[in-house]
């Protein structure tokens, strides 16, 4: 299945980010990160959830340090990474350079000072999109779309 999805995790003390090229200095409270997988949404989103795996992209180097609370999964055949993103940056503190690489906008990763749930689903709902959460890898494989 395609589509996009958003990451809500929790950093529960200020951090230092160090990627391959960049470092980021994140302050404690809740993130929302913007991906998309145009190939397999399933299995991106089960390996944000692993805490086993080679560091690629910006986001498995704060995961590393960060708790995952959990998942949105957002079916979709088309590409919503850049819109969804611009949408969570009407809401949240956004950290620029943050896993923006192949999309038209300056980051992926914004910051909350409180749960995003509330602000992700009204997102979602203005959007007409469909959603499903999961809180782990193993919920992935019990989704009934």
């Amino acid at each position: 299945m395609k589509g996009s999805y958003f990451l809500v995790i929790r950093l529960e003390e200020g951090e230092r980010i160090r990627t391959k090229g960049k470092s980021f200095e994140l302050k404690p409270g809740y993130y929302v990160y913007v991906g998309s997988a145009m190939n397999s949404l399933e299995k991106r989103v089960a390996r944000h959830f692993r805490r086993e795996k080679r560091l690629h992209w910006h986001i498995d180097y704060l995961l590393k340090e960060a708790e995952l609370l959990r998942a949105y999964l957002i079916p979709s055949e088309v590409k919503l990474e850049e819109k969804l993103s611009r949408e969570v940056s009407k809401f949240g503190e956004p950290v620029l350079g943050f896993g923006a690489g192949d999309v038209r906008v300056s980051t992926n990763l914004y910051r909350f000072e409180d749960e995003p749930d509330e602000v992700l689903t009204r997102i979602l709902d203005k959007l007409g999109l469909g959603w499903k959460i999961v809180k782990s890898e193993d919920d992935i494989g019990k989704i009934r779309w």
